[in-house]
């Protein structure tokens, strides 16, 4: 029967979450994982760690930045891992933002598929370039290139 142990070295927390210790690092040079310090200076992460690394590498994939992460994070209690109510609520905050990150992206997608079909990209014309003909109030020559 094996031991499962209260902490995990960088070494087995890398292996059992798939992220490199390098990345570990980073996290918690940005706060949003914590170690603790043994007597020969080693870093021992409690086992909470993992569904934080989880919840951290999930989060990223969904296009949420570290910074906003970190806030998430910092609202859970010490020694508690990430739980599925945990991310419902995270997921809720989220929601708003990813929506309008969508609609950015699709306003972006269909003003591109247009210009793309003319071909003109003309400073002068261009929705992409100069929405709104926003630049022709500033007179005639270059106002992008500067």
């Amino acid at each position: 029967m094996a031991v499962v142990r209260a902490e995990l070295t960088i070494g087995e927390l890398s292996d059992r979450s798939g992220v490199p210790t390098s990345a570990l690092r980073f996290y918690e040079r940005k706060g949003l994982i914590h170690s603790r310090r043994t007597a020969g200076n080693q870093r021992r992460y409690r086992r909470e760690t993992l569904r934080q690394v989880a919840f951290i590498r999930a989060s990223q994939t969904v296009g949420m930045p570290l910074s906003v992460i970190g806030d998430v994070l910092g609202l859970l209690p010490e020694g508690v891992a990430p739980n599925r109510e945990f991310w419902e609520k995270a997921s809720a905050c989220w929601s708003a933002e990813l929506n309008s990150r969508i609609e950015r992206l699709e306003r972006m997608r269909d003003k591109f598929t247009s210009c793309i079909g003319c071909g003109c990209l003309s400073f002068r014309e261009c929705g992409l370039v100069n929405p709104s003909d926003a630049l022709a109030d500033e007179g005639s020559g270059p106002r992008r290139l500067f």
